[in-house]
């Protein structure tokens, strides 16, 4: 018989042992603990969910008994752990009649009492071989003793992808996984477990089952890249990676590495090694040349387990980069150049180097720096677009000065004429060891150019007042030539006067007033004037200097206050007062306060007065006064009692107040018969303008008066040999020629070529150049003759004017000589036809 005693529980239970294969125990819930889970710490034993521990496997016990231990976990998630002593029992002993030990009944009080089931996680390893559908852990209901329970389950690998790789019997409970797990697809599988009578009716509540699939080293590690790529200057570093599969911070997933071949083998077969841990490859030996040897290939592995488990291969491809061991050296160690001054930007010398690295790598580049000589840093050093070429340009340099006086200079040759630099050459990365730099001396020669004068200062400012007579001195305006070297003569000008005020003397630089200035000028901006003074050497090729003179123009009372408006409207009758602006383009001091006094006789009509700021006229009716205009005239003082007189036109309406109208007067006994009266004589003036019009009009188309009266003899110049507009003259139509034939049928056009006619023959060309003559008498008789050659002899019609034509006849026209002819007609149509009429009838002896 075994029994268990508990230590550590108020829970008893009673165990049997038949023939050593079978205990059954039975654990009565003792504390109303809810949803307890109960585990064995011996694997010999096993203990269901409904306290029921069964044998596993025979079990020897030392002295006829064994102590093991049991766990129970609560609905809480909290392990409760019991030590229990087994103990022999004879097999002819019933089970029924073992008694059972009872847990002492607690006291419930309030607490409601709540029947449910609890599984502990369940674990099962990956890639298991089966056979399959193996058993994973049977669920039972506590109410499976009352009820005839069906068991179900949901949830992920039951009826949610993947379906069916979990299952369960239906009547027992027993629960199965029907295939291999992957834990690399997927670790953990939750479960709901529901139990049911066979009626369906639900007696329990879902019950979580989590599954968890164990590891195992089913993953070769798989280099990230492969292969990989790297360079090598001399002494390098790259990493190589892997990665598995398997569960990460286990040995199953942690790799090692190293290399398994080399090829190149040459000059070293270990020429590289790797960090196991990291997958670091470093150079391990000396001789890399890329020369010889520019790349290598690494066979390398990644094994897991600590490097005693699956292997992966991969590749890495080392490229041998050029090291920085060479200098770049000047093909010339010393320039001599020459450059102008006040020259920016200009190019000094450009300055070519070689280099025996890599072309166009970082230790190939070059780059320049000027060590000495370049005192004031009026030059600066670039590398060329080649990367093998230093170039020396000027540049302008900060000149300090009495702020804000501080400018920037170019090269002067009056400071210094020559500079001596001495440049380095240096690459773009360091150098791998030590070297000796290449350096160039460059001896710059200043050259002298011919410089403007310049005037000191570039704007000179002056004060003078605004009425200063003309002629006045206002200053001396110089400059000084620069060119301390040559000895040269400087002259002055006026560059810019808008208003035309001042003149300079050319020999001094005398600026003296021209004409009267102004301050009101609009070439006057805040009381400033602005001239520009030019000064320039006698050199061959002059140079001009320019330099600004700043006047400020005080101001005078020279300009006497005026009245803004001049025109205002009031009404006749209680009328409002009118305010006048006042304006003085005189500054400050002599405009405001303002006074004013009505002259003549506004005084006895209209009062004035100013308002509280002395700079308005408050103007005021003072009498009735009848429709229509009037001059208001008013003097304005200023301040300093320079005044002016001002007329305003008042324009005064019958009207009351500020509601100004002014409307015209009706007539007396102007009514509806008068305005008919007027319309009728309006109409009656039209009709009869309409009928001089047609009178005249018709008058003209009687008489038609020439176009030139018979004296009128002007001086024109005529063209009588004008041939036309060349080839855009040739851009007409002809078809408006016979526009009007289309409308008469029984005109014929005939000018076509005669087709009845014979031609005549010409004469071939003679073989005798001395019959050439002859050739061309005899054939231009023939082509005269020839009735088929242009214009031919027929009716042509060059255009049709219609029927019942105003002109008459032209067949009365002949250039026949015979009969008497009136010519002296033509000399009625004026003088450009009176030419042709003396040259017609004149006869013989007047055009001899």
């Amino acid at each position: 018989m075994l029994s268990v005693h508990p230590k550590k529980s108020s829970c008893s239970c009673l165990l049997m042992l038949l023939s050593f294969i079978f205990i059954a125990v039975v654990f009565n819930i003792c504390s109303a603990r809810s949803r307890t889970v109960f585990d064995s710490a011996d694997k010999r034993f096993q203990v269901d969910a409904d306290g029921t521990v069964t044998l596993k496997r025979r079990v020897t016990l030392r002295e006829g008994h064994n102590m093991f231990s049991v766990h129970a976990w609560d609905s809480k998630g909290k392990r409760h752990t019991v030590f229990n002593h087994a103990m022999f029992v004879p097999q002819s002993e019933s089970r029924s009649a073992l008694p059972a030990l009872e847990c002492p009944k607690s006291s419930r009080g309030l607490r409601r009492q709540k029947r449910e089931w609890v599984a502990p996680p369940i674990r099962i390893e990956e890639n298991e071989r089966g056979p399959f559908p193996q058993f994973l852990y049977q669920i039972q209901s506590s109410r499976a003793k009352q009820f005839k329970m069906v068991y179900s389950i949901s949830g992920e690998g039951a009826d949610q992808d993947p379906k069916g790789l979990f299952t369960v019997n239906r009547n027992n409970g027993s629960l199965y996984v029907t295939r291999p797990l992957d834990r690399e697809a997927k670790d953990k599988y939750v479960l709901q477990a529901h139990a049911e009578t066979a009626d369906g009716k639900n007696v329990e509540e879902p019950m979580e089952i989590i599954i968890t699939v164990g590891d195992k080293n089913d993953n070769t590690p798989i280099f990230t890249q492969n292969p990989f790529l790297g360079t090598v200057p001399e002494a390098s570093f790259m990493t190589v990676t892997a990665t598995d599969a398997d569960k990460p911070n286990t040995e199953y997933a942690d790799v090692r590495y190293s290399i398994l071949s080399q090829n190149p083998q040459e000059p070293n077969a270990a020429m590289f090694t790797i960090n196991p841990v990291t997958g670091g490859i470093r150079v391990n030996a000396a001789g890399l040349d890329r020369e010889k040897y520019p790349e290598y290939t690494l066979e390398i592995t990644a094994r897991d387990m600590l490097g005693e488990g699956r292997v992966g291969t991969g590749k890495a491809v080392i490229t041998v980069t050029d090291s920085n061991d060479h200098a770049p050296q000047f093909e010339k160690s010393s320039y001599n150049v020459s450059v102008p001054e006040n020259k920016v930007g200009a190019v000094v010398v450009k300055m070519p180097v070689t280099d025996g690295d890599e072309p166009h790598s970082p230790a190939w580049t070059a780059k320049f720096r000027i060590i000495t000589g370049n005192n004031g840093g009026f030059f600066a050093v670039n590398t060329g677009t080649n990367k093998q070429e230093g170039i020396i340009t000027t540049v302008k340099v900060l000149q300090l000065g009495n702020w804000p006086c501080d400018r920037k200079v170019p090269l002067d040759f009056e400071q210094n004429s020559k500079f001596t630099l001495l440049v380095v050459a240096e690459n773009d990365v360091p150098f791998d060891k030590p070297l000796t730099t290449s350096t160039a001396t460059v001896t710059v020669n200043v050259l002298d150019v011919n410089e403007a004068p310049v005037f000191d200062p570039e704007e000179k400012f002056i004060s003078t007042p605004e009425d200063v007579a003309v002629g006045s001195e206002l200053t001396v305006y110089t400059a000084t030539d620069p060119d301390t070297a040559r000895t040269q003569k400087v002259t002055y000008r006026v560059g810019s006067d808008p208003a035309a005020w001042v003149s300079v003397d050319g020999e001094t630089g005398l600026v003296k007033v021209r004409s009267p200035m102004d301050r009101e000028s609009p070439f006057v901006k805040d009381g400033i004037y602005k001239a520009l003074i030019l000064a320039m050497d006698d050199d061959p090729t002059p140079a001009t200097g320019t330099g600004t003179l700043v006047i400020e123009l005080k101001d005078v009372n020279d300009i006497a206050p005026s009245i803004e408006e001049r025109a205002i409207s009031v009404c006749n009758k209680e009328s409002a007062p009118v305010l006048l602006s006042v304006i003085d383009n005189d500054g400050p001091g002599f405009a405001a306060p303002y006074r004013v006094e009505l002259q003549g006789d506004s005084k006895n009509n209209w009062t004035a007065t100013m308002n509280e700021t002395k700079t308005g006229i408050v103007l005021r009716l003072k009498i009735p006064l009848e429709r229509g205009e009037y001059n208001v005239v008013m003097r304005v003082y200023d301040n300093l009692a320079l005044y002016q007189d001002n007329t305003i036109r008042a324009l005064v309406c019958d009207c009351t107040g500020d509601d100004f109208q002014c409307t015209e007067k009706a007539v007396a006994g102007f009514g509806l018969p008068g305005i008919l009266g007027i319309l009728g004589a309006i109409l009656a003036l039209l009709v009869l303008l309409l009928l001089l019009l047609l009178f005249a009009r018709r008058k003209r188309a009687e008489k038609k008066e020439p176009l030139l009266a018979d004296d009128d003899i002007r001086d024109n110049v005529y063209y009588y040999d004008e041939e036309g507009g060349g080839e855009d003259d040739q851009d007409f139509d002809l078809s408006v020629l016979h526009r009007g034939l289309d409308n008469r049928p029984d005109v014929l056009r005939n000018d076509m070529a005669p087709t009845f006619m014979p031609a005549p023959q010409y004469r071939p060309r003679p073989a005798n150049p001395e019959e050439i003559g002859t050739f061309i008498d005899d054939n231009l008789k023939a082509a005269d003759n020839d009735p088929t050659a242009p214009p031919y002899d027929s009716l042509l019609v060059f255009d049709y004017e219609g029927g019942r034509s105003d002109a008459g006849s032209l067949s009365s026209l002949n250039s026949s000589s015979s009969g008497d002819q009136d010519y002296d007609c033509l000399g009625d149509w004026g003088p450009r036809f009176k030419k042709l009429a003396d040259m017609y009838g004149g006869g013989e002896d007047d055009l001899l």
